[in-house]
């Protein structure tokens, strides 16, 4: 039995082959699925054709430089959609500035959104500071952690060696990234995520891996690469179930002062 795949969303319908008999055609995310097909070949172009489910209407760059269904996270002199992560009673206590960007506050903790999310396409601005600072993993480090549990790490490595599954764009201590594409340190860096959460059957068990994608500056550093589990600094990756989850951006002490600015998420269904 013979089975074509073609890119399209979750549905189930029925249509004829090119000899009039009936063949169901089950969609899903990955394709649509041909079954029972006769293995008769189309001979009319419309026989391959599909009108319906027709795609949503999405306006890039709408919101100041957001797509018009994204949920912004920040893009003005607020906080408001973040707050403490040891503390998610009190607000976000770091640094807002004049630019219309914000600083790591010290010691002041991490940050995470008020919102849970799940699969994601993530967009988000940052900059170390053009005085340098410290070295290896002590100069401008942070990261932005997935679902509370998977860091993209943040960092300046500009003339500043460290491991390599631990430099900017890696997936810590887990993916190495394909290239260091960073701009001068003092420049604004862009961040553009594409992240898949990992699935669990009834009894927790992880079933399929997370996904992750990032552009850094519009290069391709991490090409679909497979997360295995939790961040860890110390031990292996952990696979416990969860569900949805905030996004974290870290406070790594040391005086890090990286700055963030045009953060923007759209919810991947």
């Amino acid at each position: 039995m013979k089975k074509f795949y073609i890119l399209a969303i979750l549905a189930l319908f029925s249509c004829k082959d090119a000899g009039g008999k009936i063949i169901e055609v089950e969609q899903i995310s990955q394709g649509i699925v041909y079954q029972g097909y006769s293995g008769v070949t189309p001979t009319k172009p419309e026989e391959t054709e599909f009108y319906e489910p027709v795609p949503p209407v999405v306006h890039p760059s709408i919101n100041k430089g957001a797509p018009s269904d994204a949920v912004i996270l920040f893009n003005n002199n607020s906080l408001n959609e973040w707050v403490s992560l040891k503390n998610p009673e009190k607000p976000a206590d770091w640094i807002i500035n004049p630019d219309s960007s914000f600083t790591v506050k010290n010691k002041a903790g991490d940050i995470r959104t008020k919102e849970e999310f799940g699969n994601v396409q993530l967009h988000l601005e940052w900059k170390s500071p053009a005085e340098i600072q410290g070295e290896k993993q002590s100069r401008a480090n942070s990261g932005v952690f997935l679902q509370s549990r998977y860091e993209v790490q943040i960092l300046d490595n500009n003339n500043n060696d460290t491991y390599v599954n631990g430099q900017v764009g890696s997936i810590y201590k887990q993916q190495i990234p394909l290239a260091m594409a960073s701009l001068p340190s003092g420049e604004w860096n862009s961040y553009d995520i594409i992240y898949h959460t990992p699935e669990f059957d009834k009894r927790g068990n992880k079933t399929k891996s997370a996904t992750l994608t990032l552009l850094h500056n519009g290069i391709l550093i991490q090409d679909h690469e497979e997360i295995k589990g939790t961040t860890e600094y110390i031990g292996w990756p952990k696979n416990e179930a969860h569900g949805k989850a905030p996004i974290i951006l870290q406070d790594h002490g040391d005086n890090s002062r990286v700055s963030f600015r045009n953060i923007w998420v759209r919810e991947i269904k």
